[in-house]
Parts: C-alpha cells; structure tokens; sequence
C-alpha cells in the first residue's frame, strides 16, 4: 500500500481535478449563475475553496504562496455574509480559476515539504497538524464538489467526476425509467426486466459482485 501522505495527495489532487472539470467549458454568466435558493453557483464554489486550500495547507503552516494576497478581502465584513462563494463583478472568472490552480499546487508542494505530523497555526489560533488540515481539505473539497455536480447538471446536464465517466449513463430512455422507479411510476418486476434487456447485460457481473461481497 503506498505511503500515507501519497494516498492523501492523491485523493486531495483527484476530487480538485474533479472540480476543474466540473467548471470546464462554461462561459462567465452560467459560471456565476445562482442554481439554488441558497445561491449556489459554480465560480462560487471555486472561490471559497480557493480561500480554504490556500489558508489551511499553505498559510497556516508558513509556506509560500503564488504571488496571490490571501488579506484581499479579509478587511470587509461582507465576508461574514458570504463573499468569499460568488464572484463580484470585478472579478475575472479566469482569474478566480487560475488562482484556484495556483492554491492547489501550493499546498501540494507544502503538503510535500513536510510531515503529517508538522504543526501550524489555524486562523481561530488553535494549533494543528497538517495531516488534520489535509484531511480538512479533502472533505471540504468533497463536499463542496458534490454540490458542483448538481449544480452542473442543472446548468447543461453535464454528470459524472470526470471525462467518460462510465457511472453516468447518457441514455434519456434509461434516465427517464430510472426516475419512473425512484418516484413509484414502475414497479422493481418492471425496472428489473428493463434493465436485463438492455444491450451489453451481463447477469455475471452482479454474481461476481455478490460473490466478491458477501
């Protein structure tokens, strides 16, 4: 098995490349559209994480930066009410993108430089390690990459984590008999026997499943 700190690299540059991928070929206005009540949108997203991968992996533990000023920003209070998850209109998508693959190849060469157990100052004041800040970061990059995949597939119906994502079927047909089981429209004898007719169904590939699970 590899080394810990190769396995937290390798899923913290995984979910951040899902997350580009997620904003890719998107022109500015969807980018910063609003798709929730709550105000959720693309760059948004970008943009706060740009904040916490560069503050908890790079800041707190004294390593340098890529030229961009985390104190931009830190002296208005609009912070506090959400500023840091949408884009102003001062504010080039490019830019918010460029900085957010900036961040991410800061903190892994700071990940890189030390050891898990490395000690730094969070911005409440409380000390931390980096493994602690790393596992911090993943699960708010996770998290917030999820709420990029509704988000996206609200946008142009783009799914998956990555190109050719074989879990998301581009099949409207199958899509919409999906749905029809998820809300009672069909029954599972129904669902069953349309899944078992499609092209390509192999009944090996659930026993080897089952057997591999059981």
């Amino acid at each position: 098995m590899p080394p810990e700190k190769t396995l937290l690299l390798r899923h913290l540059d995984e979910v951040q490349r899902s997350l580009l991928w997620k904003v890719e070929g998107l022109s500015d206005a969807p980018l910063r559209q609003p798709m929730t009540p709550t105000g959720t949108n693309l760059i948004g997203i970008v943009k706060h994480l740009t904040g916490i991968t560069y503050g908890y992996l790079v800041v707190a533990f004294g390593q340098e930066q890529a030229g961009d000023r985390m104190s931009d920003g830190l002296d208005d209070e609009e912070l506090f009410f959400g500023l840091d998850l949408w884009a102003t209109p001062d504010e080039s998508v490019e830019e918010l993108l460029a900085a957010y693959r900036r961040a991410c190849a800061a903190a892994a060469r700071s990940i890189e430089a030390l050891e898990l157990d490395a000690t730094g100052t969070h911005h409440s004041g409380n000390t931390v390690t980096l493994r602690e800040m790393v596992l911090t970061v993943l699960l708010d990059t996770t998290r917030h990459t999820g709420h990029a995949d509704v988000v996206r597939e609200l946008t142009d119906g783009r799914v998956g984590s990555r190109p050719g994502d074989p879990m998301s079927p581009d099949d409207e047909e199958y899509l919409r008999m999906y749905r029809a089981r998820i809300t009672g429209g069909i029954d599972r004898d129904t669902w069953m026997a349309y899944v078992r007719g499609l092209p390509g169904y192999d009944p090996a590939v659930w026993e080897e499943f089952r057997a591999r699970n059981s």
